[in-house]
């Protein structure tokens, strides 16, 4: 499986871009713009979280500028009835932050404005995400990836999904202090964990 890719941007087509990483071109389905927010060290690699989807004779890479982009892409897919392509034209026009506050306020007309979703879509992903905004939230508003020379790393993976888990908790009510002490205890399973394990688990952590 693959996690992450970092490597130079050398075709970039409607949605679909390709990675070079030492010589090997990677080929992805990107929701629009995130080429643009992703991060870019000094020698003008691009970094992307990748989400490797395989099922029965299909193996398709998605790409996402961040971590929180990648969790909501893998929450979309968990909704019935929502396939990788949808998942990507809802990223498209609603970057996680942005889908998770559309969720929240119920604007139907918002969901239903995206190419290919219908009332009856809208209205489900309503009702499944409702209980999943904290961690869209947590992603973060459009355009708050790290910094451009960000070094991707486990430790560097482990504290992004430490400060996703911290603010979804802070979404859902809970003090900074009792989020981060949470983290803590956690720490040994973030950047291996999915993000709505670790919530649950982060739950139960401060219902002790």
């Amino acid at each position: 499986m693959i996690g992450r890719l970092t490597g130079h941007v050398t075709q970039e087509d409607d949605g679909n871009v390709v990675v070079d990483v030492n010589g090997v071109g990677y080929e992805l389905v990107v929701p629009l713009g995130t080429i643009g927010r992703a991060n870019v060290d000094a020698e003008g690699r691009s970094t992307l979280f990748v989400h490797t989807h395989v099922r029965e004779d299909v193996f398709s890479l998605f790409g996402f500028a961040t971590e929180g982009d990648r969790v909501a892409f893998r929450t979309l897919i968990g909704v019935s009835s929502v396939g990788p392509k949808m998942a990507i034209a809802v990223l498209s026009a609603l970057p996680a932050h942005d889908l998770g506050q559309a969720i929240a306020r119920k604007e139907l007309g918002k969901l239903t404005s995206i190419t290919g979703i219908g009332k009856k879509t809208a209205e489900r992903l309503l009702l499944e995400l409702k209980d999943k905004v904290p961690i869209l939230q947590a992603a973060g508003p459009r355009g708050a990836a790290a910094g451009p020379n960000a070094v991707p790393s486990s430790a560097g993976a482990a504290s992004s999904t430490g400060e996703l888990l911290a603010r979804a908790l802070v979404n859902m009510g809970y003090r900074q202090a009792e989020a981060d002490r949470a983290v803590e205890q956690l720490s040994a399973k973030l950047g291996e964990t999915p993000l709505p394990e670790l919530l649950k688990e982060a739950l139960a952590v401060l219902s002790k």
